[in-house]
């Protein structure tokens, strides 16, 4: 086949087709990432070179003669970056994570970049995470067990509440809010939710769609499983804050800054929040995944919400589960096959995408 006949074939201009092997640049590596990609590339025979450095403008030099490049979510891909990964020769990013945030999409269509992700890897494992988050600030258990480690046995400080009854609001009903409310309805809760897209599963489960500022005055517990794009950006502000019942709980498992941080502090402080289950942070790019118990936290944000007795934060560990690794491997390996092929892909990230918000 002529190289010109091969091109021709291609919807993804500067790539190869079948025959030849996709060199791939694998940032933000862990000892994680490296076995379930390594098991998953007997399949696809890519050659995977991993770097633990995050990939931004400082460290896109170490994919230079990549013609693809595999990133996580505290990677930033913005225009200057994207500007020299270009230049470097890379034409393909492949997220291995579903939100797409960090990446500046239309700079990114400006240099004739191809962007896939991951788009569904275990809605079960966030789902069952925000769960596991919201019985641990109900029933303090993350603060039991500190005490009894300790020799203390008392109840005081430890009273919880019957979920069974308590109104939630579910922010997002895709794949992830879904299974939340699915779940949810097995405790018994009245359920609530806000999407511009609601979903007929949802519905059948007794789910009640209300404008958000409804969902914001009836919800005892918020829960947050939508993307994060200019139109959600800080959704939680000092506004939506004020608009909530007193005591209330809010759980985020989406996006960091879908939470104006700072605002959540003052309510907080003044109470209207009761409890903070966070397992996202909107700075979280130079603190989750990386080991500082040895270091003095510099971001005083972060520390002020870890003085409340009242908030529990996970470090970006919903995801975290063998099933989901094992798809999200798998599935970033497909999409980087189906580009190097030829293929249409099923999990492009498209300008499209960010204007439906």
């Amino acid at each position: 086949m002529s190289g010109s006949s091969r091109q021709q074939r291609n919807p993804y201009p500067g790539f190869f087709l079948k025959g030849d092997k996709m060199k791939v640049a694998v940032f933000s590596t862990k000892s994680y990432d490296r076995e379930f990609l390594d098991q998953a590339n007997r399949r696809f025979g890519h050659e995977l070179v991993y770097f633990e450095p995050h990939l931004r403008r400082e460290t896109a030099l170490l994919a230079q003669g990549f013609p693809a490049v595999c990133v996580f979510v505290n990677d930033t891909l913005d225009a200057e970056t994207l500007a020299r990964l270009a230049e470097g020769g890379t034409r393909l990013i492949a997220l291995r994570c579903a939100g797409f945030n960090n990446v500046d999409l239309p700079a990114a269509d400006r240099l004739g970049f191809t962007v896939v992700r991951v788009p569904a890897y275990s809605p079960h494992a966030v789902a069952e995470h925000t769960v596991a988050l919201l019985l641990a600030v109900d029933r303090q258990i993350h603060r039991a067990y500190n005490r009894v480690r300790e020799g203390n046995f008392a109840l005081e400080g430890l009273l919880g509440w019957d979920l069974h009854g308590q109104t939630v609001g579910i922010i997002g009903t895709g794949k992830i809010g879904r299974v939340v409310a699915k779940i949810l309805n097995g405790f018994g809760c009245r359920l609530l939710a806000y999407d511009p897209y609601p979903d007929p599963e949802c519905r059948a489960l007794g789910v009640d769609y209300v404008p958000l500022e409804s969902l914001f005055a009836r919800s005892d517990i918020i829960t947050l499983h939508c993307p994060l794009t200019p139109q959600t950006h800080h959704l939680i502000d000092d506004n939506a804050l004020k608009q909530m019942k007193d005591g209330v709980v809010l759980i985020n498992t989406s996006r960091g800054a879908l939470v104006d941080t700072r605002a959540v502090i003052r309510h907080l402080k003044s109470g209207k929040i009761g409890h903070l289950a966070l397992d996202v942070y909107e700075e979280e790019a130079d603190l989750f995944f990386e080991d500082l118990s040895n270091q003095v936290i510099q971001d005083d944000v972060f520390a002020r919400l870890l003085t409340f007795p009242n908030v529990l934060i996970t470090a970006h560990q919903a995801f975290f589960t063998r099933n989901a690794l094992e798809n999200i491997a798998q599935t970033t390996l497909q999409n980087i096959a189906d580009v190097e092929q030829g293929r249409p892909c099923p999990n492009l990230v498209t300008l499209e995408m960010v204007a439906r918000g």
